[in-house]
């Protein structure tokens, strides 16, 4: 049921929001999101289950964004620099965003085990949020892959590929350290700018 599986979502980021995660109650996700408890375990199995499809989903918000900041420029610099102000302003708005791509778990938030768990959930979206979730590590590999599937043209030598792959590499963990400390004068998008101007000369 998709359809309340969302809501149930939906029902427990906000009751992040407003408390610990140690002190959100199943019942009271449940009520929020006008379905029965039954309903809610029937879907997630656990608290533990509740917060493993949460982190999975707001995992896979974050990267749609970057994919759609990747193609919201024709010019390969502004395409990088976009996907890299995605990443700070998705962190800045949501926690547990900044927590995946940081590894920083607050006593507010839900820490899941990055490793896969065991399923017998019969939910395949359960089933998936139980396999494993993406550290640090994974994401800026999965940012630096898709930007190069979005930048390389067809036929471009490895050697370039993997160039390109390297200063994207780069490009995103600049923009981690903008997420811990933020960029001073002229923000995250200047200092991308200017460190792919430094690369480009540096070569």
């Amino acid at each position: 049921m998709p359809a309340a599986r969302e809501s149930l979502l939906d029902a427990a980021y906000t009751a992040l929001a407003r408390r610990p995660w140690s002190a959100v109650r199943m019942v009271d996700v449940a009520a929020e999101a006008g379905v029965s408890r039954q309903t809610l375990y029937n879907e997630f199995g656990s608290k533990e289950g509740l917060a493993r499809a949460l982190v999975r989903r707001e995992a896979d918000a974050y990267l749609a964004g970057v994919e759609r900041a990747l193609v919201s420029h024709a010019e390969p610099r502004e395409r990088l620099v976009a996907a890299v102000e995605w990443t700070a302003a998705a962190a800045r708005g949501n926690a547990l965003v900044r927590a995946m791509l940081t590894g920083c778990w607050g006593e507010r938030l839900p820490s899941p085990t990055l490793s896969a768990v065991p399923s017998s959930s019969a939910v395949p979206a359960q089933r998936r949020a139980d396999g494993p979730l993406p550290s640090p590590v994974d994401f800026v590999q999965l940012v630096r892959d898709r930007a190069v599937a979005v930048l390389a043209a067809p036929g471009t030598p490895k050697s370039q590929s993997a160039e390109l792959a390297r200063a994207c590499e780069l490009v995103m963990r600049i923009g981690l350290s903008c997420v811990l400390a933020p960029a001073g004068e002229g923000g995250t998008a200047t200092l991308i700018r200017d460190t792919l101007s430094t690369v480009r000369a540096m070569n």
